[in-house]
């Protein structure tokens, strides 16, 4: 029963093995940034003809190869500026457990938050910027612990809501914000944090459960000599009278 309600403790875990992958995550945001702030460049020289040429355009299936696109570009330099830092910060928080499970998330949210915008924002529009993907790392973020079922990163979750609650203004409809791609971006990380958690500690635990359920009952040393008094006593009695003797060797004989 131990194994099946455990707590909702904090792992230690191999710490190597999570420096290493803390190290590949801050590699990882900060090579995204650079290729953003790279296209950022050369889409500000080309007077944003690349975000109107490769945004995504609602309802209109030429546009949907946009939809992988379109994070990656912008429509000012406040428009990266205000999605740099909480993309890297959420970013580095969703990857710093496993990289691969990150690369998974960001297809997904990516997919989620411009299906959404793509069929819900208003006709005659552009959709662009990454601000999608940073609610759906914050969505991850919000529910991993509680689907992982880590005390600190439930804490962290909490920690990171509390820290960047005025983001959550921006779900509400605003004009010439996509608010949908965000909406869509943040269930989608919610989503991610069940798609990608962690069965690790689900599958020890159901072990232990398998364990424990073969493992035989113990029988107390008093029951085991109750038992053998009892059985005794039965057999005594099938042979009480003044012919037991007899019956006894009767018995021997197979008669």
């Amino acid at each position: 029963m131990r194994a099946k309600n455990r707590p909702w403790t904090v792992r230690a875990g191999d710490a190597e093995s999570l420096l290493a992958e803390a190290r590949k995550a801050l590699f990882v945001m900060v090579g995204f940034l650079a290729i953003l702030w790279i296209i950022q460049l050369i889409n500000a020289a080309d007077h944003y003809h690349l975000t109107l040429n490769y945004g995504i355009r609602p309802r209109d299936v030429r546009s949907l190869p946009d939809i992988a696109i379109a994070p990656f570009l912008h429509v000012s330099w406040t428009h990266i500026e205000s999605n740099s830092g909480p993309l890297f910060i959420f970013g580095f928080l969703a990857a710093y457990r496993g990289v691969v499970r990150f690369l998974g998330l960001t297809g997904l949210v990516i997919l989620a938050s411009g299906f959404a915008g793509w069929f819900t924002d208003p006709p005659h529009t552009v959709g662009a910027g990454a601000s999608g993907v940073v609610f759906g790392y914050l969505g991850y973020i919000l529910v991993r612990g509680f689907f992982d079922r880590r005390g600190v990163d439930i804490l962290l979750g909490l920690v990171m809501a509390l820290c960047f609650a005025y983001q959550f203004t921006v779900l509400l409809p605003h004009n010439g914000i996509g608010w949908q791609a965000h909406i869509g971006g943040l269930a989608a990380g919610v989503v991610g944090g069940w798609i990608f958690r962690d069965r690790s500690g689900a599958d020890r635990a159901a072990t232990g459960v398998a364990a424990a359920t073969a493992e035989p009952a113990a029988v107390p040393a008093t029951a085991g000599k109750a038992t053998a008094a009892v059985a005794e006593t039965a057999a005594a009695g099938s042979y009480s009278g003044p012919r037991s003797d007899l019956h006894r060797q009767l018995d021997d004989l197979g008669i």
